[in-house]
């Protein structure tokens, strides 16, 4: 806009009556907001972008759309953004991305979100799982040192499916129908090492095989691995060939030498099962984006997850 423009739009001001001047300082906010989240965008794309078409580097910029800067591959010939290939390309309304990533740190119930974004329950669904999808799958790469290692059992659920069931609905959040560990529970595995360094894993069954599938290619050969003593837990480091520090809870015994436990594991698994509460029941088609957004959660205690930290995550890892 030229400074001839914007003076007359400044002297057309003050002819605005006060609802006319809070739609437009509301517009304002939401332009703000969004100029925020496309800087956001555009960073996590780095310096020297590559095509997401054929990875080539050879690109140049070539306009914009939307507010967000193009470019053009000198290999393949396709244009593409930042947002080209990621999971929130084709989403709306970025005005609101950072508040949604704000959601996402507070944890709040699809119902809060919807409040406070102003926005439906089929978009507020949409908007979470399309931010989770890349950070489900961030997790630790590598466990040192002393690593512990615990199964945890969540009910399987149905939640928003109305046809395929083998069984009667029941209410959210509720029991299983047998006692114990049964087919209506899903195994996950949680391994975490003293640094704070956590992966867990769901698991088709819960036995060795699988134990050692998850775990072969993060625990470090030299780890001392613990557990709680668990039959496919101490076969699974057998077969790894991995020294082994069982903890036999039952027995009343929590600390070995004074050093080896499972309490940072354990204290883990409790944690994240109080967080998952709120939601009265998570289905288990989605169970692995709830863990992956409480270890994203986990790692920055205290709340202080940014919410453009949030937000450059669900576009690029």
């Amino acid at each position: 806009m030229r400074q001839r423009e914007l003076d007359a739009l400044m002297k057309g001001l003050e002819k605005l009556t006060r609802t006319q001047r809070q739609r437009l300082v509301a517009e304002l906010s939401v332009g703000e907001r969004k100029a925020a989240s496309v800087e956001v965008i555009e960073r996590s794309l780095g310096d020297t972008p590559c095509c997401p078409h054929c990875a080539a580097e050879r690109v140049v910029k070539n306009g914009s759309a939307d507010g967000l800067q193009r470019y053009k591959c000198r290999a393949c010939r396709r244009t593409f953004n930042a947002l080209t290939g990621s999971p929130l390309a084709g989403l709306h309304m970025r005005g609101k991305w950072l508040d949604q990533a704000a959601v996402l740190r507070d944890g709040l119930s699809l119902t809060q979100a919807m409040e406070r974004l102003n926005v439906s329950r089929p978009t507020a669904f949409r908007w979470r799982h399309r931010f989770l999808a890349l950070p489900k799958g961030v997790r630790a790469q590598a466990l040192i040192g002393i690593a512990e290692g615990d199964e945890t059992f969540f009910l399987r659920s149905s939640k928003g499916q109305r046809h395929g069931m083998n069984r009667a609905p029941r209410k959210r959040g509720g029991k299983a129908e047998k006692r114990g560990l049964s087919s209506e529970q899903v195994p996950v595995l949680v391994a975490r090492d003293r640094s704070g360094s956590t992966a867990d894993f769901i698991l088709d069954a819960d036995d060795s095989d699988h134990i050692v599938a998850a775990l072969t290619p993060i625990l470090a050969k030299d780890a001392i691995f613990c557990s709680d003593g668990s039959k496919a837990m101490a076969a699974a480091a057998r077969k790894m060939k991995i020294a082994h520090r069982p903890v036999n809870l039952s027995a009343g015994i929590r600390v070995i030498a004074g050093v080896y436990h499972v309490q940072n594991v354990n204290a883990y698994d409790s944690r994240l099962k109080d967080w998952l509460r709120r939601f009265k029941g998570v289905a288990t088609q989605y169970l692995d984006s709830y863990l992956g957004w409480y270890r994203a959660i986990d790692r920055t205690p205290g709340g202080s997850l940014n919410p453009a930290s949030l937000l450059a995550m669900a576009v690029r890892v």
